[in-house]
């Protein structure tokens, strides 16, 4: 009978202690639940709030917009799974260690694609360049298809696609070929010493200023560069819009020289002049050489 008495007592206090742990566990999972959908909710309303009002920022890519929006939203979503594991009595600060330390491994594992999107961000906010306008760095060169957080995207003039990582673009000089609206060309042509200076000059001038594409102001200009050793120098500086430059530096080219072939004016060649000694004042070798028969095989 005391035995009986004992196991009704025991099993009471059993019940009990689960109901009260049941009670525990229940609100702390209410708790839980909650938090995740106060979390998520907010997480989505706060990364909209921060993709429009980053996206209303004159000069701010979109691209940029939804990374950090993003940015936003998963971290909103770690700190409410932290606070959810709080509701069970885990420990919050070795969590926090573990998730440290988790983040340091990874960073070192991935240095170099961390250095692509540092690089990627800073492309997007400061914009050397942008979709559309042609750029050179020196080992790589093309119109920018699109620019990423990892890699911008490039099309060479003979159609090949380039996908160039970001850290190489940001660290080395870039040379933007489309972002002023007007460019200078440098053209240099050289005439023959007997030729007429200012003749060949005009004829420059001539041909830039009927050209439409070249602009009126800058002014053209022509000079003497340099007297070379087989030709006079001569430069022409003239102005174009960048969207038309290729093609009116190539029509000019053109068009000066059919002027100077109109009107006289020679364009020379390097060329190798040699003199050669009386026989008598020749090495008797080279003169034997010379008689030998020639033969052939």
């Amino acid at each position: 009978m005391d035995q009986a008495s004992d196991f009704f007592v025991a099993t009471r206090a059993a019940l009990a202690q689960l109901s009260a742990l049941a009670v525990q566990y229940a609100f702390s999972i209410l708790g839980a639940i909650i938090l995740l959908a106060i979390g998520w909710i907010a997480s989505g309303v706060l990364s909209r709030w921060a993709y429009r009002g980053l996206s209303s920022i004159h000069g701010i890519d979109a691209t940029l917009a939804q990374f950090f929006s993003n940015v936003i939203r998963y971290a909103i979503l770690v700190i409410v799974f932290v606070m959810v594991l709080g509701q069970f009595g885990v420990q919050t600060a070795s969590i926090l260690a573990a998730l440290g330390a988790i983040g340091l491994a990874i960073g070192l594992a991935l240095q170099g694609t961390l250095q692509n999107i540092a690089a990627g961000i800073m492309l997007l906010v400061l914009r050397p360049f942008r979709v559309g306008e042609y750029i050179d760095t020196g080992s790589i060169n093309g119109i920018v298809q699109d620019i990423g957080l990892f890699a911008t995207e490039l099309k060479t003039y003979d159609g090949l696609y380039r996908l160039a990582p970001n850290s190489l673009l940001w660290n080395v000089p870039v040379t933007n070929y489309s972002r002023l609206s007007t460019r200078m060309h440098d053209f240099k042509v050289g005439i023959a010493y007997e030729d007429d200076i200012d003749k060949a000059i005009g004829i420059m001038l001539q041909v830039a200023k009927g050209d439409e594409r070249v602009l009126d102001n800058p002014a053209p200009t022509a000079f003497v560069m340099d007297l070379g050793d087989s030709a006079v120098v001569l430069a022409m500086r003239y102005w174009a819009n960048s969207s038309v430059w290729w093609a009116t530096s190539r029509d000019i080219t053109k068009e000066v020289k059919e002027a100077f072939d109109q009107q006289g004016i020679t364009i020379p060649y390097p060329q190798v002049t040699y003199h050669a000694p009386p026989d008598e004042d020749r090495p008797p070798l080279l003169q034997l050489s010379e008689q030998a028969p020639q033969t052939r095989n």
